[in-house]
């Protein structure tokens, strides 16, 4: 059995990243990937047992940081403005981190393709679901479906992150995303959801 190089997994996960954000999943074959790597095909295999493993752990590592950064110096038990404005701010700051990975994971989530059964639901969502049942009995929010909640609180966020990667509004005018115009968003967001 051939040694793994670190080095060389990290090269096969960035350009499959690359490579799925650019041609999408069908656009990514080992051959492809491995001539983009400057390596044989069957040096995949020894880092990944197969194409939908390769993708399933690729997901899996870029969910974990996004879930990692999310949660930094955040708790269920904070205020809600404080606690959504943190997660704003968290999430931008792992996006602009990395917009690659972030262009994966939102090309994974949502592919008919990928047999999301085999992931399993993260501690993220628990943490996520106690903070907004929190807000809801400490009467700082009102009591809104899920899909309801997920829309107002987070669907103008993911707007602005999406003109602010392409660096562009939907009028084809040149965008950048500021903290001002983000807390702009943010304080409609809040005054929507309160009480």
């Amino acid at each position: 059995m051939r040694t793994k190089d670190e080095n060389k997994e990290l090269d096969i996960r960035q350009k499959a990243i690359e490579m799925i954000v650019r041609d999408g999943f069908d656009g990514l074959s080992m051959q492809k990937l491995a001539k983009s790597v400057g390596i044989s095909a069957s040096t995949i295999y020894v880092y990944f047992e197969s194409r939908e493993d390769l993708l399933t752990r690729l997901y899996i590592e870029v969910q974990n940081k996004f879930e990692k950064d999310a949660l930094d110096n955040f708790t269920a038990d904070l205020s809600f403005e404080d606690g959504l404005w943190l997660q704003w701010k968290n999430r931008l700051k792992n996006i602009n981190k990395d917009p690659l990975a972030y262009q994966f994971y939102e090309q994974f989530r949502t592919s008919p393709l990928i047999n999301h059964k085999a992931i399993k639901p993260a501690i993220f969502r628990k943490v996520m679901n106690d903070f907004v049942a929190n807000a809801v009995h400490k009467n700082e929010i009102k009591d809104l479906p899920t899909e309801v909640f997920w829309a107002v609180a987070y669907g103008p966020f993911y707007t602005l992150v999406k003109f602010h990667l392409t660096q562009a509004n939907m009028a084809g005018k040149p965008f950048s995303l500021t903290e001002q115009k983000l807390k702009q968003a943010f304080d409609l967001v809040i005054s929507a959801l309160k009480q």
